[in-house]
């Protein structure tokens, strides 16, 4: 673990309190490399889901942080850029329209220094904890490193951590990882070339539906942006989208 900031929050700061208030426990370790590049791929359910996720892990773990913590102003603003900056997080603007250029060209970076790179390919928080579709980031990183896609589940995070809120909730927190998703095995199987516009949507949807049976959370085939921007808008839930009722 070559960042200090890094190993001082996870083993000093805030590490021993989140093992005792949270009890994170986690199976399937051994899916993930020892060693070497990866490319690790989780739903998000919390913002806390970046803290627990490589507390359970005894690599260190990058991820690709949206720039609004970097350049929120304010005390609050100044220390999440404090923070994010100390533990080496990547700051990406996601309404930018090179923004997945930018992903891909900073997994590059982590993979060169032979580190693991994580990212949330549903973009954004799910706004009511079920598995929304994938944006087709991780997927491209996949093809163009010729590495295979490790998944976890966060189950219990949104319930520790709500939207919205600062204190984090003693519930107990879980993580799964799955076994290793090679996007050529996926191709081959759905019969899709590597070269086709629509690879990486095909290694994108099995890969959120590897994540959705994982936290045994439903699939929904709608970027969860989009349902956020609804809700916000005060429309509800687009047609498609409505959770089910019971």
């Amino acid at each position: 673990m070559h960042n200090k900031w890094y190993w001082a929050f996870k083993n000093v700061f805030l590490g021993p309190f989140l093992r005792v208030w949270n009890r994170p426990t986690i199976t399937g370790l051994e899916n993930i490399p020892e060693s070497g590049p990866g490319i690790i791929a989780s739903n998000h359910q919390a913002v806390m889901d970046s803290f627990y996720f490589p507390l359970m892990v005894h690599r260190q773990l990058t991820f690709p942080a949206k720039s609004e913590y970097f350049t929120t102003p304010g005390l609050v603003g100044g220390f999440q850029k404090w923070f994010f900056t100390a533990v080496g997080q990547i700051p990406v603007d996601r309404n930018d329209i090179h923004a997945g250029e930018a992903i891909i060209k900073a997994a590059e970076g982590v993979f060169a220094n032979g580190d693991l790179f994580c990212i949330y390919p549903e973009g954004t928080r799910s706004p009511d904890g079920r598995v929304y579709k994938g944006r087709t980031g991780v997927a491209r990183i996949a093809l163009r490193s010729k590495l295979p896609i490790v998944p976890i589940a966060m189950i219990g995070s949104r319930e520790a951590n709500p939207i919205g809120s600062w204190i984090i909730r003693p519930k107990k927190v879980r993580m799964v990882v799955g076994k290793p998703i090679d996007p050529h095995i996926v191709l081959a199987e759905e019969g899709v070339s590597e070269d086709s516009r629509e690879a990486a949507r095909v290694i994108t949807d099995r890969v959120m539906h590897v994540l959705a049976d994982m936290a045994g959370k439903p699939y929904v085939d709608m970027y969860a942006s989009d349902v956020k921007a609804s809700l916000e808008a005060g429309k509800g839930y687009p047609e498609g989208a409505e959770p089910q009722q019971g």
